[in-house]
């Protein structure tokens, strides 16, 4: 019987890096783009509003701090980890290097779940964004091309319907990535600019109509909300807790960053770099987002039954029209509808990178291992990913299988703390150019906080992603096990190793941004 604990040894990584086809371009400063681009989406201009009603009030901001530390803690060993092994694949490398190629292909699999309903679920966000900026020039798109078939007969209508921007707009997004990753990277960083702005915007001129008696009280007593017949907790310590984990989705997104390291010019340096950078600057954005919106509104203001029902919805922008600044939505709507699709680009980028590794390693077929020479990009992988997006977002309502995302992204955080602290005790000597200051601590905190949220997410969002494990479970002793090529001899044609060291066969380190 094959084994399934066997391990992908260095030396497989190595000729990997060396007999790569996908080009090296991307800098320190173009990675953290990426970071940026995929964390900050449509997230901070909704749930900075839902959070401070249902969750924190005005103490919003201390909830974002907690979410981003618990991160911290995943970033931390992701960095180690990227700092040793530099390849495309993120957790799933790092998992079969360490742990065994029955982890991996579960990380993978997890991974796979996180990246498309991501993609899936952005592309859907960014169709009503779309749709709310056409208003404003009045143009009115027809309810049947703009929402899912199930949602139009649930409406009470009859006939033909699809989400046509949610289909469009990944097949432009699919466009530019098969343009190569350089030309791909400059779109992302210059989106991820206008989104920084716009957020910067948004900060500057919403200080200047702060009433700090919204403040009052910072942290709001414990009480109990009660909507639809349904009650929860809220404010209070507990509702800063709460908050943060509600919240925690907005973080989404910084662990695509390590799935371009197969395309960084100085990954174990720069990669780690990006990881660490994106996530500090993306928290201090919302931290003052938060702060400024709860000065502009009172958090009880967010009430959807209230008095304005729906200031929730688009909460910024909502500010801003209630201060009197309508034109000021016109500049939110415009970043939110652009800034989304630096995050579905870098989604669907990062989802062809684990395909790409996954494929190489022979657990998946090996048309998603295929990198057009011309342009270093798997171009195959990306049409087939477009066809598949493209069609589920246009006729797939999303509602709970967006959370399955959080569930894939965890599941990889709490593997990745575990993987990173087997790989310090059992390969004490491999050089590590980043190294997790106090592992035991770090790891172990990861690990807690993100099994914890795992627990917290809905019944629904933790049965669908059951079956989706069981699934990955089925494929992988029917298939890849048996396509394995470390489980058919070795490395295979792909993990010939020459024998000269990494470092003479690397290009040139210097970061070209």
């Amino acid at each position: 019987m094959s084994n399934i604990w066997i391990k992908k040894p260095m030396s497989a990584y190595e000729a990997d890096i060396k007999k790569s086809q996908l080009k090296r371009v991307l800098g320190k400063w173009s990675l953290t783009a990426i970071g940026i681009g995929a964390i900050i989406g449509g997230g901070i201009f909704v749930l900075t509003g839902t959070g401070a009603y249902y969750n924190a009030g005005p103490a919003l901001a201390l909830s974002f701090v907690i979410a981003g530390i618990a991160c911290v803690f995943a970033a931390l060993c992701y960095a180690e980890f990227a700092s040793i092994l530099p390849v495309e694949g993120s957790a799933y490398a790092y998992a079969y290097g360490t742990v065994g190629e029955i982890f991996a292909w579960i990380i993978g699999w997890g991974l796979i779940l996180e990246y498309a309903m991501g993609s899936m679920t952005v592309a859907v966000s960014w169709s009503g964004y779309f749709g709310k900026l056409l208003k404003m020039f009045g143009i009115h798109l027809p309810d049947w091309l703009t929402t899912d078939p199930q949602t139009y007969a649930a409406a009470g209508n009859t006939g033909f319907a699809m989400n046509l921007p949610a289909f469009l707009i990944v097949l432009v997004v699919i466009s530019i990535l098969l343009r190569g990753t350089k030309g791909a990277a400059k779109a992302n960083n210059f989106i991820v600019m206008l989104k920084v702005a716009a957020i910067i915007f948004v900060i500057v001129a919403g200080a200047f109509f702060i009433d700090p008696a919204n403040w009052t009280p910072f942290i709001p007593a414990q009480t109990v909300i009660t909507e639809n017949g349904v009650s929860h907790n809220a404010y209070g310590v507990a509702g800063i807790i709460a908050g943060a984990s509600a919240i925690f989705f907005a973080y989404v997104g910084f662990d695509a960053v390590s799935t371009q390291a197969g395309e960084a010019i100085n990954p174990k340096k720069d990669v780690p770099f990006a990881i660490i950078a994106s996530l500090l600057i993306c928290t201090l954005l919302y931290i003052l987002v938060s702060l400024v919106l709860t000065g502009m509104m009172h958090y009880s203001d967010f009430n959807p039954l209230g008095k304005y029902p729906d200031a929730i919805k688009a909460p910024v922008a909502y500010a801003f029209d209630i201060a009197g600044q309508a034109w000021a939505g016109y500049i939110i709507t415009i970043a939110a509808t652009v800034g989304l699709i630096s995050v579905l680009m870098v989604m669907i980028m990062g989802q062809s990178r684990i395909f790409l590794g996954m494929s190489k390693d022979g657990l998946i077929p090996q048309t998603f291992s295929k990198v057009n020479v011309e342009t270093g990009v798997p171009s195959k992988n990306l049409m087939i990913l477009g066809g598949l997006i493209s069609t589920v977002a246009a006729f797939t309502p999303i509602n709970d299988l967006a959370h399955m995302t959080s569930f894939g992204t965890l599941f990889a955080f709490t593997m990745v703390c575990v993987a990173v602290w087997v790989l310090r005790v059992k390969e004490p000597n491999l050089q590590r150019n980043f190294r997790v200051p106090a592992l035991p601590v770090i790891a172990v905190c990861g690990i807690l906080i993100n099994v914890y949220l795992i627990i917290n997410l809905s019944i629904e969002a933790q049965t669908y992603s059951a079956i989706w494990l069981v699934l990955g479970f089925i494929i992988y002793f029917l298939y890849s096990r048996r396509h394995s090529k470390l489980q058919n001899g070795g490395f295979g044609e792909t993990f010939k190793a020459e024998q000269e060291p990494l470092q003479d066969v690397d290009i040139d380190l210097h970061d070209k941004d």
